[in-house]
């Protein structure tokens, strides 16, 4: 049923839950899974001093996390592509969805509510409403 399964990961806990559940479908699928990190850019990405150094800080942490999760796709003998990218991080997740025939996107969300929500939106939520494909959105455990 699924031969490709996304896992956009920002090594935060909640996309963790995600990739647990993108690595389990895609072992029950035998699927090839396509790791994705995003470096954000625009809104929400200052940093105090020196913002070269931030960057590649955030770039250098990005390489990290999808290999290791690369590593555990790999473990349960799951063919892994693996990817970071720069930009808005909905945009880029959708474009890579698109531009990779990918049949499922799995991914955590963090769970706001309330006003946390409205200030920061939701990367999850943007990417469900853009999407041409399935969107399996993961809410991190308490």
């Amino acid at each position: 049923m699924y031969d490709t399964v996304l896992v956009p990961t920002d090594g935060s806990d909640a996309a963790a839950d995600g990739v647990a559940h993108a690595l389990d479908l895609a072992a029950e699928h035998d699927a090839t899974v396509h790791v994705l990190s995003v470096v954000t850019t625009g809104e929400g990405a200052t940093a105090v001093g020196n913002p070269g150094a931030f960057a590649a800080a955030v770039q250098t942490t990005s390489e990290r996390t999808t290999e290791t999760v690369a590593e555990e796709a790999r473990e349960r003998g799951l063919d892994v592509e693996r990817t970071v990218e720069t930009g808005t991080p909905s945009r880029i997740i959708v474009d890579y969805a698109r531009t990779h025939d990918i049949d499922v996107v799995v991914m955590g969300t963090h769970g706001r509510t309330g006003l946390a929500h409205v200030l920061t939106g939701s990367v999850t939520e943007r990417v469900i409403r853009s999407s041409d494909a399935p969107v399996l959105a993961v809410r991190a455990r308490a």
